[in-house]
C-alpha cells in the first residue's frame, strides 16, 4: 500500500474548476457526466476511473444553501418594493428557484468530484 506522503500533490482548484465545467478533473477534456447527474465510469479522453466518487448529498445541500441565500433577498425586495399579488410572487419565485437549482446541481456535483479526485478521497486513493 502506498504511503500518502509519497504520492504527488494534485492541485484542488483546477480540478474543481474542471468539475464545475462538467469535465474530467484530470485532463479537463472528457465529459464527466453521461447524463444530467450520472457520473461516467471513466473519462473518454484520459481513461481516468471516475467510478469511485462519493458525492452523495453534498451537491444537493450546497444547491439548497446557495439558492436560499440568493432567492431570499429577492423575495424580500420584491415583496416590500412592488407588493405583487402573492400568486405571481410565488410563481416567479418558484420558477427562479427551480431554474437556479437545475443550473447549479450538476456543476456543484462536478466540483465535489473534482475535489475528491484532487485530495485522493474515497475511490481515487489508488490512482
Amino acid at each position: 500500500m502506498k504511503d500518502t506522503y509519497d504520492v504527488a500533490e494534485r492541485p484542488a482548484k483546477p480540478a474543481m474548476i474542471r468539475g464545475w465545467k462538467r469535465r474530467c478533473p484530470k485532463c479537463g477534456v472528457g465529459h464527466m457526466f453521461k447524463g444530467y447527474l450520472t457520473v461516467d465510469s471513466s473519462c473518454m479522453n484520459c481513461q481516468q476511473d471516475l467510478s469511485g466518487h462519493r458525492a452523495d448529498d453534498g451537491p444537493a445541500y450546497l444547491t439548497i444553501l446557495i439558492v436560499g441565500h440568493v432567492m431570499a433577498p429577492f423575495l424580500h425586495i420584491a415583496f416590500t418594493h412592488w407588493q405583487p399579488d402573492p400568486l405571481i410572487l410565488a410563481t416567479s419565485l418558484s420558477v427562479g428557484c427551480v431554474a437556479l437549482s437545475l443550473y447549479l446541481l450538476p456543476r456543484l456535483k462536478g466540483a465535489i468530484v473534482g475535489l475528491q479526485w484532487a485530495k485522493r478521497m474515497h475511490g481515487f486513493s489508488q490512482d
